[in-house]
């Protein structure tokens, strides 16, 4: 026993490290990256005009890439709808555009980044999509897992079919 008040704070140690890797794990953001066979001007103006962003991704009338503009649309599955209420927080024309995404009724708020980088002819997208820890853990439909899969379905298929 004697051996124990000096193991104790290495264990303590231990654990907090743990805990730290496990919060800083939650906490990664989604990140998709894709490269498109079109031009950067192509690319921005399919992320930013709304008629065309109703085509591969959601219809949000309200929406112009104007920094601090609100906007809102509906997403969801089966028979749960959520509201996005959003606003335009950067934006730097044909690089980046960044929105903050937020529920109605519920608590929380992440950030979506669009940006963009030219390759020769192709451009590259990344989308960013961090914050998701700060909405409410016990709602499934908040799980990061369907963040992730909705994400990979609209930036690596709905929008590679738009744009081709």
């Amino acid at each position: 026993m004697a051996g124990w008040p000096g193991i104790w704070p290495d264990c303590m140690n231990a654990i907090n490290v743990s805990i730290n890797k496990s919060r800083k794990m939650k906490n990664e953001a989604i990140v998709v990256e894709h490269t498109y066979d079109a031009p950067v001007e192509k690319v921005w103006n399919a992320v930013t005009d709304k008629e065309q962003m109703k085509k591969w991704y959601f219809d949000m009338p309200e929406f112009k890439p104007v920094l601090g503009t609100e906007f809102s649309f509906e997403g969801g599955k089966d028979d749960n709808i959520y509201v996005h209420l959003c606003q335009v927080t950067e934006i730097i024309p044909k690089k980046k555009l960044t929105y903050s995404w937020r529920y109605r009724g519920y608590d929380g708020i992440s950030f979506v980044h669009f940006e963009l980088f030219p390759e020769g002819n192709s451009t590259r997208l990344r989308l960013t999509h961090d914050g998701l820890e700060s909405f409410p853990a016990n709602n499934p439909d908040f799980a990061k897992d369907n963040f992730r899969t909705g994400w990979d379905e609209i930036i690596n298929k709905s929008l590679t079919k738009f744009l081709s």
